[in-house]
């Protein structure tokens, strides 16, 4: 994630912020261009500062759940990100609505990931089967009825909607054995396992995805229940970013998809920020970072390494010191890595030949409009 600047005052402002604190004007999130802009009233449209076009609001800001803008004229109410949700929870209960708002933060900047990588997922409308939604969905009210399960079918990430509250996935982080857990990482995860069947099985990646990865041929509940029953391997962090990683090939990729989006996207911020690691005490130069890249557009992974590497452990030790845990209680070993590089590899590929798609698309678009004889 990155910085943005209001167009009117210069004022810096955030992802999820709807108005600028400065001047008071109303912002929005442009999808196509990947910014927030200021936004002037024009009847019951919104025009961008520096633009001539008007937009209206996704309908999911009406329930202050999403700032994202759309052509007036679409076929759907909803923004590109809005467009995947199957099912959203009874906004009847307020606290519903305010555990599906944290649900949707989390999912907006997951598609501002996407969308910044060239990921542009299908969504069911187009492929009712295969497509990406989501089920936002509340537990039953009897409490001898079964939780619901967050997980991903087909497509279809399901979310559990008591992930919101910070207390209980504290609980099931603590159950669970994780030292991570957090609804931006859910997320992370889910959409994983989507792109696996997107990028590796329709896209011709299988053999080489299991040359890194394992046989994901391998019976997933078997290999699940073995996991729960003996818990990972005594030396799974040499090769598994997480505990969780080593039960199937399957959740190994999942896992290091997660971990390559919160590490593109932190140091992103990072680089927004000018942020620069010396350590004063250092004998050398090894943990020594000045971030100033974009990971999205960076074509080698090892840059993103060098610089991740030093910012983990200087905020590290900032969270130490304030008494909170590790903001990355990750090891990145070498086969990590190398783990990391090939998602890192099979996303610039994705995103390069989804550019070039839209570039021939809006080619052949002008084409097509440009008067005869000219």
């Amino acid at each position: 994630m990155r910085l943005f600047k209001c167009q009117n005052c210069s004022q810096i402002v955030y992802f999820e912020n709807t108005a600028c604190e400065r001047c008071g004007l109303i912002l929005g999130f442009l999808s196509d261009v990947n910014t927030i802009s200021a936004l002037k009233p024009k009847g019951d449209l919104w025009q961008p500062l520096r633009s001539r076009k008007t937009l209206r609001f996704c309908a999911n800001a009406q329930h202050g759940a999403c700032n994202w803008l759309v052509e007036p004229d679409a076929d759907s109410p909803l923004c590109l990100a809005c467009q995947h949700n199957r099912t959203i929870p009874d906004l009847s209960v307020p606290e519903n609505l305010l555990a599906w708002q944290k649900l949707e933060i989390a999912k907006h900047r997951l598609f501002y990931a996407l969308l910044r990588l060239g990921l542009r997922p299908t969504n069911r409308t187009v492929d009712p089967e295969g497509g990406l939604a989501f089920d936002f969905l509340a537990d039953p009210p009897a409490n001898d009825a079964p939780k619901v399960m967050t997980g991903h079918d087909n497509g279809l990430i399901t979310i559990a909607l008591a992930e919101a509250d910070d207390a209980e996935r504290e609980r099931r982080r603590t159950q669970m054995h994780e030292p991570y857990r957090s609804l931006l990482g859910h997320f992370r995860h889910e959409v994983g396992h989507y792109f696996w069947d997107v990028l590796i099985r329709d896209g011709g990646k299988l053999e080489a995805c299991r040359a890194v990865f394992g046989d994901d041929r391998q019976d997933y509940g078997a290999a699940l229940q073995a996991h729960y029953q003996n818990g990972p391997p005594p030396d799974w962090q040499s090769n598994y970013v997480s505990a969780y990683a080593t039960s199937h090939p399957w959740e190994d990729w999942a896992e290091t998809w997660a971990h390559y989006l919160h590490i593109i996207d932190t140091v992103e911020m990072a680089s927004a920020f000018g942020i620069r690691v010396q350590p004063r005490l250092a004998a050398d130069d090894a943990l020594a970072a000045e971030i100033d890249l974009d990971p999205y557009k960076s074509d080698a992974f090892q840059p993103i390494v060098d610089a991740w590497v030093p910012l983990t452990l200087a905020v590290n030790s900032l969270n130490r010191a304030m008494g909170t845990p590790d903001l990355y209680p990750f090891v990145l070993s070498p086969a990590i890595v190398n783990k990391l590089r090939f998602v890192h590899e099979v996303v610039r590929a994705a995103g390069e030949r989804n550019r070039a798609r839209s570039r021939a698309h809006r080619a052949a678009v002008r084409e097509m409009a440009q008067p005869a004889g000219v």
